[in-house]
């Protein structure tokens, strides 16, 4: 896998150089400026950007050579980590389009599916879940952030194990939106937060209830990875290390969704381009 971000900086150093040259040509037209000294400027800035405007298509064939090459070798690094795994995704808040493409594309080549996708509503309604609650251990929930947080820890429980009686019962309050099977287990998840630290009005109850049911997930061992988009600012990954999370803040490049399924099968760390990154990519894939 590469990274081609010298590549941009290359692309943007030859259309600098470009535009300077147009902007002088112009300049010098303007003036009306005909000794031959002018025109040996004018002829040597013509060909600066004739050798631009070739440099910059070098470039341009280069990086979509390495491009083809990722692709080719995508499912040569990822082919059959995950056979027969069944992932969600839960996403705090909201989850972007691009998100959920970007994990379904990664786990195509893996033998694994994107078996749910759920999207829990933030802040959570806590006085629905209160009065549903009524005469369960959880019932104090919308007063208790202790009880929120256990209240979490069971819903992360039932993601995992699938027909969750807790889960099944509250989904309709509990989630914003939600689409394929909660009854059938998971072997891994990823875990999306699109929302900043929370505050003010149900900003206790969001943190216990993101809290407990992070340390759910944890307790049932299977693997869990936070993702994000390299554009993503400001960046979420440190919420993830805090709570010992493994992540992937690049899962819209095929680097990061390399670290993706290679967290999914075993590895653990922080992956991607920024600096919250431990390094680009697993030092080595599980199975190897």
């Amino acid at each position: 896998m590469f990274d081609f971000r010298y590549h941009a900086l290359s692309l943007v150093a030859v259309f600098l150089a470009l535009a300077i040259g147009l902007l002088l040509g112009v300049a010098i037209g303007d003036q009306g400026l005909v000794s031959s000294a002018e025109r040996d400027i004018r002829s040597s800035l013509r060909r600066d950007v004739r050798d631009a405007r070739n440099e910059s298509d070098r470039l341009r064939g280069e990086l979509n050579e390495e491009k083809q090459l990722e692709q080719r070798l995508y499912p040569l690094m990822t082919g059959g980590r995950l056979p027969g795994g069944r992932i969600g995704i839960i996403a705090f808040g909201s989850v972007p389009d691009n998100v959920v493409r970007n994990v379904r594309d990664g786990l195509a080549p893996t033998g694994g599916t994107l078996g749910s996708v759920s999207v829990i509503k933030i802040p959570p309604d806590t006085d629905r879940l209160s009065k549903d609650l009524a005469g369960t251990r959880f019932q104090t929930l919308s007063t208790d952030p202790e009880t929120m947080n256990r209240f979490g820890r069971r819903i992360g429980i039932d993601f995992v194990r699938g027909q969750g009686r807790v889960l099944t019962r509250e989904k309709g309050v509990l989630l914003s939106s939600s689409s394929g099977s909660l009854n059938e287990p998971l072997t891994g998840v990823v875990l999306v937060r699109e929302g900043g630290e929370q505050g003010g009005t149900g900003g206790a109850a969001t943190t216990a209830l993101e809290d407990g049911i992070v340390t759910g997930l944890r307790r049932t061992d299977v693997p869990i990875v936070g993702v994000e988009e390299e554009s993503k600012n400001p960046s979420g990954i440190e919420w993830f290390k805090q709570h010992d999370v493994s992540s992937v803040d690049n899962v819209d490049q095929l680097t990061g969704r390399t670290s993706m399924v290679f967290v999914l099968a075993g590895s653990t760390g922080a992956f991607g381009t920024k600096d919250t990154a431990d390094r680009l990519l697993p030092q080595t894939a599980p199975g190897a």
